[in-house]
């Protein structure tokens, strides 16, 4: 069977490397190259350099820069109130509790449900919540920031708890029956044996919910839709708005493409380098 495989792995190779080309590779380039064009389809691209990366950071409205740090602020919060939440969570329900196996099930569902279905839910909600205080969630931009974060906590905080569960079911009983018989607290002993041998779990999970915080789009499209005036979009939004709602803005629209792609990508780059640096050092 090995030399089988040895002489013909081509065959089984070949079709899922052409399947990454024709669905990644392929467009991710000619997205690459339209971001440097002026174009409203792709047969009428005209290269114009760096012009249209030159428009979408000079907007006058500075939707893109503002979506960029309002994004930025909202990912690296939601990261840190998801993982902390997911983990205490997991602590508890990892003891011996009655119905411990329903609390988890009961987290973990919303977890399934879609987003556009999500942001409309918690819609209702904030605005039967707020009604009576003569505000809605897109009144201003802060009420649909919180409103995007308590979503996500909601929605993601069971999938992390899962995560930190299969994490804390791989330590050894007897490193924290050795910490307890050399006098360690509970505090100590989660800090210096527990956390330490999370390490893996917790760079999974960070990872995760950096990325989707950075990605989220379609809890912000049906939550708040940008509203007022653009100023709860997201990067992911913002882009969509201006590549699909701003005649002639297609290429400037394909260049945030392309500037987001980068931030994505570097910084979960640099968030699996520090946290796996940590998980050799442990």
């Amino acid at each position: 069977m090995e030399r089988f495989i040895g002489k013909y792995w081509p065959v089984f190779v070949l079709p899922t490397l052409a399947s990454f080309a024709i669905g990644f590779l392929a467009p991710f380039a000619m997205g690459l190259y339209l971001s440097f064009c002026d174009f409203t389809t792709i047969s009428d691209a005209v290269f114009t350099g760096l012009d249209n990366y030159v428009r979408a950071f000079s907007d006058a409205s500075g939707a893109f820069l503002h979506s960029l740090w309002y994004t930025a602020l909202f990912a690296l919060l939601s990261t840190v109130v998801i993982n902390v939440f997911g983990l205490g969570v997991a602590l508890l329900l990892n003891r011996r509790l009655p119905g411990r196996d329903l609390y988890r099930t009961v987290l973990f569902l919303p977890n399934l449900i879609g987003g556009i279905v999500l942001g409309w839910l918690w819609q209702v909600i904030f605005n039967g919540l707020l009604n009576p205080y003569g505000v809605t969630v897109v009144t201003g931009e802060w009420y649909g920031f919180w409103g995007l974060m308590l979503i996500m906590l909601w929605q993601q905080a069971g999938y992390m708890m899962i995560i930190y569960l299969s994490g804390i079911a791989t330590i050894p009983e007897e490193l924290g029956e050795a910490a307890g018989i050399d006098g360690a607290s509970p505090w100590q002993t989660f800090w210096h044996v527990t956390l330490p041998m999370l390490r893996p779990s917790v760079t999974i999970c960070t990872f995760l919910t950096l990325t989707n915080g950075f990605k989220l789009f379609d809890q912000n499209l049906a939550l708040t839709g940008g509203m007022p005036s653009g100023r709860s979009e997201l990067l992911a939004l913002n882009i969509y708005n201006t590549f699909y709602g701003r005649a002639g803005w297609e290429g400037a629209g394909q260049a945030k493409a392309v500037v987001f792609c980068a931030i994505v990508v570097g910084i979960a780059l640099l968030q699996l380098r520090l946290t796996r640096r940590g998980e050799v050092e442990a």
